[in-house]
């Protein structure tokens, strides 16, 4: 599978899934939203770009904190993309733009924002290097980029678990680039090699505990893991649904099923040479 087919699959998952994206299972994509909006430590006059926005958690939460300025959000999946547009309406955010770009070829001027995110984005592109370039290219000099991104044993053991199964059924799993940055270090020399600088890292692990394997399957089937398993049959779909929950259902405690979401939250400077 080249880089466009790959393309196509992901933003044809991610339209067909939006609907689900906002679910109870991955509400870890909203606390981290919320504690991104807080690392940033906004003034509240600052236009903000948020690179592949997905249904709009980074860009809402950060909007709060922006009285006189405004958020620009960009995605590639209109899909995703309408699910935003309705969450702002119901909450009546009105300094939030949504927008339908790759985030492969943004179009916006040099320096145009003071500040750029992107949330669970950046690792779905093989050249990570180059996006954050790009992403930086849109940032004023003085200005800031952050990206947030899983830590390297997220969703352990049920992730592992899933895909041992996987391959087991003989799928083919995705090319891991996220692994690159799934830690400080991979983080920082990400930043460094696009000319960033006061790069930091900032660990915060927003887990919890499902009530059911079956919310561990919302959020298979809610996600990106989804591309993965689209490759069976119905029928072999149905079966491998039911195997792999019960695995998962296997490791229930009092408490429920221990999510773990070890997020690696990165931000830098861009200085007057980049």
């Amino acid at each position: 599978m080249d880089e466009q087919q790959l393309k196509a699959m992901l933003k044809g998952t991610f339209d067909t899934v939006s609907g689900g994206y906002d679910g109870k299972a991955l509400r870890f994509f909203q606390a981290s939203a919320q504690h991104m909006a807080f690392l940033l430590g906004l003034q509240g006059n600052e236009n903000v770009l948020d690179v592949a926005c997905g249904t709009g958690n980074a860009a809402l939460a950060i909007a709060k904190f922006l009285p006189t300025g405004r958020v620009t959000a960009v995605d590639f999946s209109s899909g995703m993309l309408d699910q935003a547009r309705r969450k702002a309406a119901s909450l009546d955010v009105r300094n939030v733009e949504f927008m339908e770009q790759d985030m492969q070829n943004l179009k916006f001027s040099n320096g145009h924002f003071d500040i750029a995110v992107c949330a669970f984005g950046i690792f779905f592109v093989e050249d990570m290097e180059s996006q954050l370039l790009r992403i930086a290219s849109a940032v004023r000099p003085g200005g800031r980029i952050m990206i947030t991104n899983f830590q390297e044993n997220y969703f352990h053991p049920l992730k592992d678990m899933l895909y041992e199964r996987l391959e087991a059924y003989g799928v083919k799993i995705l090319p891991q680039t996220w692994k690159r940055i799934a830690s400080e270090k991979g983080c920082i020399q990400l930043f460094e090699y696009a000319g960033l600088t006061n790069v930091t890292v900032t660990r915060k692990n927003v887990g919890y505990y499902l009530d059911s394997a079956k919310q561990w399957w919302d959020i298979v089937w809610n996600g990106g893991f989804r591309v993965m398993v689209s490759q069976l049959s119905t029928k072999d779909q149905e079966r491998f649904k039911r195997e792999h929950l019960d695995e998962v259902e296997s490791l229930r405690t009092r408490n429920g099923i221990w999510l773990d979401v070890d997020v690696l939250f990165t931000c830098g400077k861009k200085n007057s040479k980049n």
